[in-house]
């Protein structure tokens, strides 16, 4: 039974906690209707039992299988007819120093943070284009302040997040204005979710770094999970909507520190670029 149209459909992956739980749960209040995507259904029993197949389809999905990612927009397209919003949210965290952090370990980061991501971001521009009418949609992509600007003992993580920040710009780019299809990515700073606690792996210390100040789960957790998913609900109701929406006080001085000091070393060392032009032209 397709959706009505006066209810928006929401595709939603990592929905069995943080953010992506929150969200699921923000989208059923507000009237909306929701593909709510996760490796274990079993996680939100509860919440299912509380709304018909008609509001809230929970699907199993690992966004690293693309095959699966392809399965679950098309069962949505069945149940609902269209998908207005893509909340791009699966994601796992990690904690340590890059020499100390393992190849696998890393790669796993990989697997669902950025190729993960990328099957999402894929199928859900295929979908917008070709199966909604009319055509559009929007893409909100979950990064990290540590997509922008990243520090020490989150290497790996913030590197998942950078690449998923490059393929998301250029996506922005390739994309045709007359699809309609919005896309936005959210950089928000630490918010309490399991991915800053239970669910993020920490790599054992290395004996000549120094240790962490701060530990996950300490006085560095002090964004409102509600209130960001709200954040996140209001964008995607806004006509045109920013490419980036950073959240959170520390994420903006972060962002805004990056900012500053790219700028200034392009404005020291921009005369190294004066004669390259030339010579290139000489070839």
């Amino acid at each position: 039974m397709f959706a009505s149209k006066s209810s928006r459909v929401w595709f939603i992956t990592g929905a069995s906690s943080g953010f992506g739980l929150s969200m699921t749960k923000l989208v059923l209040r507000k009237g909306d209707i929701v593909a709510a995507t996760l490796r274990n259904p079993e996680m939100i029993s509860e919440l299912r039992a509380q709304y018909p197949p008609t509001e809230l389809l929970v699907l199993q999905l690992d966004v690293t299988v693309q095959d699966a990612v392809e399965n679950a927009f098309k069962k949505t397209a069945e149940a609902f007819g269209r998908i207005d919003i893509v909340y791009n949210n699966a994601g796992i965290g990690s904690g340590g120093v890059i020499e100390a952090t393992p190849a696998d370990f890393a790669r796993t980061i990989f697997e669902t943070n950025f190729w993960g991501a990328s099957h999402v971001m894929k199928e859900a521009v295929k979908f917008f284009r070709d199966i909604n009418i009319p055509r559009g949609g929007r893409l909100i992509q979950s990064s990290s302040m540590f997509g922008f600007s990243a520090n020490a003992y989150v290497g790996y993580y913030a590197a998942s997040k950078f690449a998923l920040e490059g393929l998301t710009e250029a996506l922005t780019d390739e994309v045709d204005p007359e699809w309609n299809i919005f896309i936005t990515l959210v950089e928000p700073a630490y918010f309490r979710t399991k991915v800053a606690i239970t669910n993020a792996g920490t790599i054992p210390p290395h004996p000549l770094y120094p240790p962490r100040k701060t530990t996950p789960g300490a006085n560095i957790l002090i964004g409102d999970t509600e209130k960001y998913t709200t954040a996140v609900y209001e964008l995607s109701t806004l006509p045109a909507p920013p490419t980036r929406l950073v959240l959170g006080k520390e994420a903006i001085k972060r962002a805004r520190n990056k900012i500053e000091n790219v700028q200034r070393e392009i404005d020291e060392y921009e005369d190294w670029s004066e004669d390259l032009l030339e010579e290139a032209l000489g070839m």
